[in-house]
C-alpha cells in the first residue's frame, strides 16, 4: 500500500512540475518546477531501494538545473517590475492543492504503520553493496539504455551550444551595425 501511493504521489507531482516547467512563460518558475520535477524524480529511485541513484540525481540532474537557474538570473532586465495577478480562484487551487498534498504525505507516512506485513520483493545479496548491485545492472543488463541516455545528454548538451552560440551570433551583430 505504501509503494502504490508513494508511487502515486511522485508521479503525480513529477508530471505537474514537469507539466508547469513546459507551459510557464515565466522562466523562473519553469526552472523552480524543473528542479523539483528532478528531486521528485529521484522520489522513484529511492522507493526502489536505490538509495545511491536517488541521492545520484538530487546532486547531479538538480545541480544542474539550479547552475541552469544561476545562469538564466543573468538574463533578467532587473529594473522591470514584475506584476502578479491572481485571482480567487487561483488561490483555492493553491489551497486545494496544498491540503491534497499533506493529505498524500500523511498517507505515505502513516502507510507503514498500518500494513505491518510488508516482504522484500528482491533478495539481499550478501556481500555485495547498492554501488556494486547498480554497476553490475548498468552495465550488464540495462547497458544499451545507459548508452542510449548517455548519446541523449551528449546531444541535448550539444544543441545547447549551438543554440546558445547562434543567440551570442546574432546579439554580435546587432551591436556593430
Amino acid at each position: 500500500m505504501f509503494e502504490v501511493v508513494a508511487f502515486y504521489f511522485f508521479a503525480a507531482t513529477s508530471i505537474a512540475c514537469f507539466g508547469i516547467s513546459v507551459f510557464s512563460k515565466n522562466i523562473l518558475y519553469s526552472m523552480s518546477a524543473l528542479a523539483g520535477g528532478m528531486i521528485f524524480i529521484s522520489g522513484f529511485f529511492f522507493l526502489l531501494g536505490a538509495e545511491f541513484l536517488g541521492v545520484v540525481q538530487i546532486i547531479v540532474y538538480t545541480g544542474a538545473v539550479m547552475v541552469l537557474y544561476a545562469f538564466s538570473m543573468m538574463f533578467f532586465d532587473v529594473s522591470k517590475d514584475v506584476v502578479e495577478n491572481r485571482s480567487k480562484a487561483a488561490n483555492r487551487l493553491i489551497y486545494t492543492l496544498s491540503v491534497l498534498s499533506a493529505l498524500i504525505l500523511v498517507l505515505i507516512f502513516s502507510a507503514p504503520i498500518i500494513s505491518s506485513n510488508l516482504d522484500a520483493q528482491y533478495p539481499i545479496v550478501e556481500n555485495v553493496g547498492n554501488v556494486e548491485i547498480v554497476g553490475i545492472l548498468l552495465f550488464t543488463k540495462y547497458l544499451i539504455v545507459f548508452e542510449l541516455a548517455a548519446v541523449m545528454l551528449l546531444v541535448a548538451m550539444v544543441s545547447a551550444i549551438v543554440l546558445a552560440h547562434k543567440d551570442m551570433d546574432r546579439g554580435d551583430s546587432d551591436d556593430n551595425a
